[in-house]
C-alpha cells in the first residue's frame, strides 16, 4: 500500500515524460499499439480457462451472440443507437478466478475496461466510452449467486446479481423474516447500486444499501483478490458509495440482513387537481414526509401525464407509501400527520415484504414472486435524468413554478424521495455518500420518450436542462449537490487528454461526494494508481503517484 504522505515527487521532466508515454500507451486506442487485439485477448483468455466471450462481428456472416448480449442489459435506449461506440469484446466470467484472469488479459491489450452488472447506468458508463477509444465489457451476469447465512445474519451477493434476485433469495431463505435496504427496481444490478450508495424504501429505517455492507471481495487492476482487510480501510470505505466502475471489480458483497415484519402496508394513490391544488398538496408533503416515523416511506411524484393517471394530460401528484407494520397503524399515522392527502382504508394494502417489492417494482400486474429472478427489463425507453437535494422547504411559489414547467411536457416528471430517519442519524463521513443530516429530500428529474428521432430527443434533453436550471433558487448550493446513482454528464466529464485532472474531476466529484472527494482521490491512488478502471466521471488518482508507479515499472522491466 502506498503511503501518500511520503510519495510526493519532484516535477522532473524525465518522470513526466516517462509517465506520459506509458500512461497513454496503457490507455490509448488499441490500434496504436497492437495490430490485432483480438488475437492477444482471445489467446490470453483461452490460456486462462476463460471461454465465455464474444468479439465484435467481423463480417455479415458472423453468427455470434454479440449484439444480443450487448443489447440485453442496455436499459437506456438513448444510448443504444447505431452510432454509439461498440466494445471490441464482451467477456462473461463464471468464477472468481475467471474474473481476475479477464482483468489481466484485458490489460495485456490497450483496451479500456467497462464493468456491467445490470445495465441501468444513467449515462452508460458500464457499456460505453467517449471518443475513439477501444474497449471491452466485462459482464457480470453469470456471477449472480446469493448465499444466505441466517445464523450469522448475512448474505454473500455476487456482483452480477440483480436486486430482484437478492431480495428473492433472502426472502426464500428466511421465510420472509429478513430483507435488505436497497432500491425498488428488481432488474437493477446490486453491485452498481451499492457502489453508488443505494437508496430505497427502507433507507429511512436502516440506511442505504452501502451502509449495510459488512465485507467485500474486490478484484483490483493487478488481478489480486482482496477482502476488506487486504484492500485496506480507505479502499473498503471508498467502494461503499464512491461510485461504480472505478476501483476494480467487486466479485461479491457481504451484506447485513435486516429484520422485516410479517406484514407491511403499501399504497400508491394519485391526486389530480388544478395547479394550485397540486402545489398546495406537495408543499405540505415536504413538511411531513421527512419527519414521519422512520418505519414510514412516503414519496411524491409530480407530472402532467403520469402512468398512474393513464398518461392523460393534466397535473397530478402520486404518493407511494410503504410502512413496516400493519394497515391500521399506517392509516392512523398518515391521517394524523397528513390529513390533506385524504387517504382512505381501501387504498392501503397489507402484504409481505417480498410482495411489496413486486407492488412497487414496475412489473406486470399479477406477476409472481419468482418473476423477481428475471433480470431482463421489459419497459426500456429513451430517457434523461438529473438530480438535486432540498435542504429548505420549497416555497409555494416555487412549487407553482415547477408545475408550470411540468404542465408543458407530459413526458416529464419529478420524483421526490424523503430523507430523515436513519438518513439523518448516520454520519456523513461514514461512507463516501455524504447527503445526510439537513437534507429533507432528493429530487430526481426524468423525461422519457419512445421514439429514436434525434431532433425529438434533443428537445426532451433541452427541456429537462431548462427545468433543472429553473429550480436553482430552491435547492442545495455551495455546491449544488447530486446523487451519483443518478449520474449526469451535464455536470462535467473527462476527455481523453485530461484523465488524471484532479481539479477537473472535482467539479462533479464535490457535487456527488461533497467533503469526501479528497479522501476518494487518496483511495483511488492506493488501489488503482494507473487509473485502469475509469470512465468519464470517474475519480482520478494523483498523477505524481501514477508517475512513480510507471517509472518503477520501467526501471524494473
Amino acid at each position: 500500500m502506498l503511503d501518500l504522505d511520503h510519495h510526493q515527487l519532484s516535477s522532473s521532466t524525465l518522470i513526466l515524460a516517462i509517465f506520459s508515454f506509458f500512461f497513454f500507451s496503457l490507455h490509448g486506442n488499441a490500434k496504436q499499439i497492437y495490430v490485432d487485439s483480438y488475437d492477444v485477448l482471445s489467446s490470453c483468455l483461452i490460456e486462462n480457462n476463460v471461454h465465455n466471450f464474444t468479439f465484435y462481428p467481423r463480417n455479415d456472416n458472423d453468427s455470434s451472440p454479440y449484439f444480443g448480449l450487448l443489447n440485453f442489459s442496455m436499459q437506456n435506449l438513448r444510448l443504444a443507437n447505431t452510432s454509439s461506440p461498440k466494445p471490441e469484446a464482451i467477456i462473461l466470467p463464471g468464477t472468481k478466478q475467471e474474473l481476475a484472469s479477464s482483468v489481466l488479459c484485458c490489460r495485456k491489450t490497450s483496451l479500456d475496461i467497462r464493468v456491467r452488472c445490470g445495465g441501468h447506468s444513467y449515462e452508460g458508463t458500464s457499456f460505453l466510452v467517449a471518443g475513439p477509444t477501444s474497449f471491452v465489457i466485462i459482464d457480470m451476469m453469470n456471477l449472480d449467486q446469493v448465499r444466505v447465512d441466517l445464523e450469522s445474519e448475512v448474505a454473500w451477493v455476487e456482483g452480477g446479481a440483480t436486486l430482484g434476485q437478492t431480495y428473492y433469495e433472502i426472502a426464500e431463505a428466511s421465510g420472509g423474516a429478513r430483507g435488505f435496504s436497497a432500491g425498488s427496481c428488481p432488474t437493477v444490478g446490486s453491485s452498481g447500486h451499492i457502489a453508488g450508495g443505494g437508496f430505497g424504501l427502507m433507507s429511512r429505517k436502516y440506511g442505504l444499501a452501502a451502509d449495510n455492507i459488512v465485507d467485500a471481495i474486490l478484484i483490483d487492476a493487478e488481478g489480486r483478490i482482496l477482502d476488506k482487510d487486504e484492500m485496506g480501510e480507505d479502499v473498503f470505505w471508498a467502494i461503499r458509495g464512491g461510485g461504480g466502475g472505478i476501483w476494480g471489480i467487486v466479485y461479491a458483497w457481504k451484506i447485513r440482513l435486516l429484520s422485516v415484519p410479517r406484514t407491511v402496508t403499501s399504497f400508491i394513490v394519485s391526486r389530480p387537481g388544478t395547479r394550485s391544488q397540486v402545489a398546495s398538496l406537495v408543499h405540505k408533503w415536504q413538511f411531513v414526509a421527512p419527519k414521519l416515523d422512520d418505519k414510514f416511506y412516503l414519496s411524491s411524484t409530480l407530472g402532467a401525464g403520469l402512468p398512474e393517471m393513464g398518461g392523460n394530460i393534466g397535473l397530478s401528484a402520486t404518493f407511494k407509501g410503504f410502512y413496516l407494520g400493519p394497515k391500521q397503524e399506517a392509516f392512523k399515522i398518515i391521517n394524523s400527520t397528513f390529513p390533506k392527502l385524504g387517504l382512505v382504508p381501501k387504498e392501503c394494502v397489507e402484504m409481505s415484504w417480498i410482495e411489496s417489492i413486486l407492488f412497487f417494482g414496475d412489473l406486470e400486474k399479477g406477476a409472481s414472486v419468482e418473476r423477481l429472478k428475471d433480470r431482463y427489463y421489459k419497459t426500456k425507453t429513451y430517457f434523461k435524468a438529473k438530480s438535486d437535494y432540498v435542504r429548505t422547504p420549497i416555497p409555494f411559489r416555487g412549487m407553482l413554478a415547477a408545475l408550470d414547467v411540468l404542465e408543458k411536457e407530459p413526458k416529464g416528471l419529478v420524483i421526490l424521495d424523503p430523507y430523515g430517519g436513519a438518513m439523518e442519524k448516520i454520519n456523513d463521513k461514514s461512507i463516501p455518500f455524504p447527503h445526510r443530516r439537513g437534507n429533507l429530500y432528493t429530487i430526481q428529474y426524468l423525461v422519457n420518450w419512445d421514439e429514436s428521432n434525434a431532433n425529438q430527443g434533443r428537445n426532451f434533453v433541452d427541456w429537462i436542462r431548462g427545468f433543472y436550471d429553473s429550480m436553482t433558487p430552491y435547492v442545495s448550493r455551495g455546491p449544488r449537490a447530486a446523487y451519483v446513482n443518478y449520474m449526469d454528464f451535464d455536470l462535467g466529464i473527462m476527455d481523453g487528454s485530461k484523465v488524471n485532472d484532479i481539479e477537473l474531476a472535482r467539479v462533479w466529484g464535490e457535487k456527488y461526494f461533497l467533503h469526501n472527494y479528497d479522501r476518494l482521490v487518496s483511495a483511488k491512488t492506493i488501489i488503482d494508481p494507473l487509473n485502469v478502471f475509469r470512465h468519464q466521471q470517474g475519480i482520478p488518482p494523483l498523477a505524481e503517484i501514477a508517475s512513480e508507479v510507471v517509472l518503477n515499472d520501467f526501471m524494473n522491466a
